[in-house]
């Protein structure tokens, strides 16, 4: 197989770029009909001519009944190869870029993790509000420390695992909330082991 010419590499990008929009939207690869008007190409061959590049690339495969699906190099976004600065402002320099999986990064054991949407305001100082979304990993134990979603009084909360004089307690992040002390056992659903927060324009 030859490989792509730079302005074929170029275009590919910007194929993929809006299979991605698409796929954001429909959670699906459109039909081949669909993909002459989705990629602005004039037939089903060069349309053909795409998708197998994007195949030979990575980003696509076909299933044994022969339909087009995303790998989950698909998924991966950009990431600077720079850190930004909460501090003084550092020179641009050479800003490279590199591909990112985001569910890759944030879930290391996915047949155990849950995605928990926060209410309320018990762990702001922990820089956890609500709104966000708690990626929790499933476990049947934790250490003192961890910010885990536990079950008290057959309510979820999420809250600091500590320890006082032999038996776990739960602490907020906020002065205005009381530390929660389990009368009888602990019952832990999962450790967070990461967050998702939208910023809405």
């Amino acid at each position: 197989m030859t490989e792509p010419s730079s302005s074929e590499s170029s275009k590919d990008a910007t194929y993929l770029g809006l299979l991605q929009n698409y796929y954001a939207e429909w959670k699906s690869l459109p039909s081949y009909n669909r993909l002459c008007e989705v990629l602005g190409l004039a037939s089903r061959s060069a349309v053909a001519k795409v998708l197998n590049r994007l195949r030979a690339a990575g980003f696509l495969a076909r299933t044994p009944d022969a339909r087009w699906v995303p790998t989950m190099h698909f998924f991966e976004r950009p990431l600077a190869a720079f850190r930004v600065p909460a501090g003084a402002p550092d020179s641009v320099g050479d800003a490279g870029i590199e591909a990112f999986a985001l569910d890759a990064y944030l879930i290391e054991k996915p047949s155990h993790t849950t995605l928990v949407p926060v209410k309320g305001d018990s762990m702001i100082d922990a820089g956890i509000f609500s709104g966000d979304i708690a990626v929790v990993e499933q476990r049947i134990a934790a250490k003192s420390g961890d910010i885990v979603v536990a079950i008290v009084d057959n309510e979820f909360t999420i809250k600091t695992l500590d320890m006082e004089r032999g038996k776990y307690l739960l602490r907020p992040a906020n002065r205005a909330y009381p530390v929660i002390r389990p009368r009888g056992q602990l019952e832990l659903f999962g450790v967070v082991v990461g967050l998702i927060r939208k910023y809405r324009s």
